[in-house]
């Protein structure tokens, strides 16, 4: 059997979900925030950070982590003859969603790959989060079977899928120039990207280790569609559980490699970049898990998507780093001592902004 067939297989989310499962914990013994080896919101926010979109100090850097996801995602698809530029389903709707699923992600504190890997790591405020993250599919399922649509899909441009993979080399280019251009009222050089001297931001594993992660990782998410929104969706919607598989081998994975590390600390209490709000925790992840829904996958699969041509997965990403930036400068994003003051407020009006698109968009019919 060829790598491609069986990475295409019900092998492929397994081999994909374990082998995220194995380096996320080695890259936080190597370096990066504990129980936060891979976290895609949380990555996004520090490259925000690192951009300036924010001015948060403790989260800024560019993770080579998702600019690999790219990298190793266009090799893949390049390699397999499934590099196709496309795009104009409803970007601006997609934007949007982009940006409350990063809100809704930060009131959580992580993605639905950190959720699980929280857990993996002994968290047990990742349970909610993951109850909530399950409640928000469902409830994008609910609008699926009602007709929700973004749209199609259509060729694009040959210059639109190389968009992202340009923007992703960029950051690789300021990562390990770290220009300094700027200057401060005092004459001290600054900017154009910051990097946090304290706190998760300045916490990460070598630079080309991280690299190195994101392309075997990125490759192969690529070929076996891994996605951790599209495993629930699936069972919920289809009783098909090929994808929750890989979901399922990643917790084991990494439950096991923490174990290995001495890693695994049980409890509720003073885990890594948490916090032990129940009730945001699950409100939290049930906007991300709509959001993601209603766009056709999880964080990850989005970044893979970039790689393959996707423009609308881009906007959609490029939505989340804005959505970031946004979470630390109007205080919605949450911290170890629990959700920021506008937080709150901040779900709210996201759950009733994504219910509205979810009943009021629908594929046209004519031309």
């Amino acid at each position: 059997m060829s790598l491609s067939r069986f990475l295409s297989s019900r092998w492929g989310p397994i081999v994909t979900g374990a082998a995220v499962g194995v380096l996320a914990p080695l890259l936080v013994q190597q370096g990066n925030p504990g129980n936060m080896g891979i976290c895609v919101a949380c990555f996004n926010r520090d490259i925000a950070g690192a951009l300036g979109f924010h001015r948060a100090a403790a989260v800024q850097y560019i993770r080579p982590e998702i600019l690999a996801f790219v990298f190793g995602a266009l090799a893949a698809a390049l390699a397999f003859g499934e590099f196709r530029p496309r795009g104009g389903s409803s970007p601006l709707i997609r934007f949007v969603l982009g940006m409350f699923a990063a809100i809704g992600a930060l009131v959580f504190l992580g993605c639905p790959w950190r959720a699980v890997l929280r857990l993996a790591g002994g968290d047990g405020n990742a349970i909610p989060g993951i109850v909530g993250l399950v409640a928000g599919i469902g409830l994008g399922i609910v609008f699926l079977k009602r007709g929700f649509s973004l749209g199609r899909s259509r060729p694009a441009a040959p210059a639109v899928p190389w968009v992202m993979p340009v923007f992703a080399a960029v950051l690789l280019a300021l990562l390990l120039g770290a220009p300094l251009l700027g200057r401060t009222p005092e004459g001290n050089p600054t900017g154009p990207v910051f990097f946090s001297e304290k706190g998760p931001g300045s916490q990460h594993a070598p630079w080309l280790l991280s690299l190195a992660a994101g392309l075997v990782v990125g490759f192969l998410a690529q070929r076996s569609r891994f996605c951790t929104v599209g495993a629930f969706r699936d069972v919920l919607l289809l009783r098909d559980a090929h994808l929750l598989n890989g979901v399922v081998a990643l917790l084991v994975a990494a439950f096991a490699t923490n174990l290995a590390l001495g890693q695994f600390h049980a409890g509720f209490e003073g885990n890594p970049v948490a916090h032990t709000g129940t009730s945001w925790n699950f409100a939290g992840m049930v906007l991300a898990g709509l959001a993601f829904t209603l766009a056709g996958g999880c964080p990850g699969r989005q970044v893979f998507l970039c790689g393959e041509g996707d423009g609308d997965a881009g906007v959609f990403v490029v939505g989340m780093i804005a959505g970031a930036g946004v979470a630390h400068l109007c205080s919605l994003a949450s911290s170890p001592s629990g959700p920021g003051p506008y937080g709150p407020w901040a779900v709210g009006i996201g759950l009733v902004v994504l219910c509205l698109f979810g009943a009021t968009m629908r594929e046209s019919t004519t031309n």
